[in-house]
């Protein structure tokens, strides 16, 4: 018996992502999936099934009776109008990141999910990852004492998708890409109640001049109205897989997280198959992440969404939570332009 009916739209990588996630969450079903492309929905849902029905229109997925909960898993250009139509249908939402291209975008979104009642959750993963739930625990434990500082980044080679190159109808480059993880990572330590006023960033195109016009480096300030600062940085030109690292400072000590420093590497001459996310190279020096969607906390995040859409509770991440975070990036880029602080006014 199906506890959640959950129709997936997209069929990308971040789809097949959160697919595998889904097998972890005990009370909830693939009910429908959605590709433009009829043979690319039906190839998704062989590879992830039984999945019992498949769409290429939105608004016939979002139709289905035995859909409840929508998982949109689509370039950021789509996420808006994804949003309006799965509202009108009555289904919960659940958008992968970032929300939207801009805050004023993000904003419309919200207040499409709150006029139409519908319940709404902000699928960002890094603050479910185990290794940074557990530094969370004893920041909250008072391990390190006040927290004062935290330095993340997230790097790796590039996008595998055509679409996220296109800083036109994706909303930008690699802050907008990678930075908002580590914007919403900040928010989760330093609180949601503790505002980001102001930011300075600095962001250029560095290796990737021939794919995109957006950023494919860029490093920003964050200042907290507690009197806190984070420092995130965000690339997409550096090779061997994923960068995942956070460094905290408290009054009482230091805490630091590393999803790249895997318990699995080795040199090896011959492939091995799929080794990490933008892995770059297949023999070699390598490092394997063994269970991705559980060690970068996609398992865990639809867990929780699930359990609480069941509920009806608020999610800890919400369409709220997304529209700050564009709101921040906002900034972020208007800093780039102007080389001075800039404020962050619905922060």
């Amino acid at each position: 018996m199906v506890g959640v009916g959950v129709g997936l739209i997209g069929s990308g990588f971040i789809a097949s992502t959160y697919a595998d996630a889904l097998q972890d969450v005990r009370d909830a079903e693939i009910t429908a999936n959605y590709s433009r492309d009829p043979n690319r929905a039906a190839a998704f849902a062989a590879e992830w099934g039984p999945i019992p029905s498949q769409y290429d229109d939105i608004a016939a997925l979002c139709a289905d009776p035995a859909v409840d909960l929508v998982v949109i898993s689509l370039p950021n250009e789509v996420h808006l109008e994804a949003t309006r139509i799965a509202a009108a249908a009555g289904k919960g939402i659940v958008c992968t990141k970032p929300l939207a291209r801009t805050g004023a975008e993000a904003a419309q979104m919200l207040a499409i999910a709150a006029d139409a009642g519908v319940w709404h959750g902000y699928a960002e993963s890094s603050v479910f990852s185990p290794n940074v739930a557990k530094a969370y625990q004893m920041v909250e434990a008072g391990a390190i004492g006040d927290l004062l500082t935290m330095r993340a980044r997230e790097a790796h080679s590039g996008p595998h998708a055509p679409h996220f190159w296109d800083a036109g109808p994706a909303g930008g480059g690699a802050l907008l890409d990678m930075g908002c993880h580590t914007i919403e990572s900040a928010r989760h330590f330093f609180g949601k109640d503790n505002r980001i006023t102001e930011v300075f960033a600095w962001g250029a195109t560095l290796v990737h001049g021939d794919k995109t016009t957006g950023e494919d480096s860029a490093v920003a300030l964050l200042k907290f109205a507690g009197g806190q600062l984070a420092t995130v940085e965000s690339s997409w030109i550096e090779k061997g897989g994923m960068q995942l690292r956070h460094e905290f400072v408290g009054t009482a000590g230091r805490l630091v997280t590393d999803t790249s420093s895997t318990p699995v590497w080795g040199f090896i001459e011959n492939p091995a198959g799929y080794l990490v996310e933008k892995a770059d190279a297949q023999t070699g020096w390598v490092f394997p992440v063994p269970e991705e969607t559980r060690a970068y906390g996609f398992s865990q995040e639809m867990r929780h969404f699930v359990d609480c859409f069941a509920a009806g509770r608020e999610p800890r991440e919400t369409f709220a939570d997304g529209h700050i975070v564009n709101c921040v990036i906002d900034a972020c880029y208007r800093s780039m332009r102007s080389g001075t602080w800039e404020p962050v006014p619905t922060a």
